[in-house]
């Protein structure tokens, strides 16, 4: 089988802080008109496309600076695999215990055109804000395909069974 070269790819860092039910991650609600009302299955990990030729960890690492305007903690990257999202783009995470203050946050923003059909560009936050929120809620926030990394989490840090 030969590799589809024109696959979108995407990495990116799932920070966390504490163990056990005090286990929290830091998930952004994704920016843009979409997602403005929309508050269950719209955040995300902090990710971004990456092409072939940049290594996924650089990516995941890159990424979360553009999207959070912070840079990652220092730390180890602990790989949490990856996951087809329902549109087809292959997401890959990584862990990474820390800490961060969500009020200095400075999103990276998009550009497109909206309404769609006026002829207009408009400018919007990649990510309109973060927040931590323990697993139990990030369950029921985050889009449905990346629940499986906060999975792979849980089992990680707090030896839950593997899904």
């Amino acid at each position: 089988m030969t590799e589809n070269r024109t696959e979108k790819r995407s990495a990116g860092i799932l920070l966390f802080r504490g163990t056990g039910v005090a286990t929290e991650v830091l998930l952004g609600h994704m920016g843009g008109p979409f997602w403005a009302a929309k508050d269950e299955r719209a955040w995300s990990v902090p990710k971004g496309e990456y092409t072939e030729e940049e290594p996924p960890e650089a990516a995941a690492r890159r990424e979360f600076e553009e999207e959070l305007g912070l840079p990652p903690p220092g730390g180890e990257l602990l790989p949490l695999g990856s996951v087809r999202q329902t549109g087809g783009k292959l997401v890959a995470v990584w862990a990474l215990a820390g800490d961060l203050d969500p009020e200095e946050v400075t999103p990276g923003t998009f550009t497109m055109e909206w309404p769609r059909g006026s002829g207009r560009m408009r400018e919007f936050p990649e990510i309109d804000r973060v927040e931590w929120l323990d697993l139990e809620r990030a369950r029921t926030k985050i889009v449905a395909k990346q629940g499986l990394f906060l999975d792979r989490l849980d089992a990680l840090v707090n030896g839950a069974p593997l899904p």
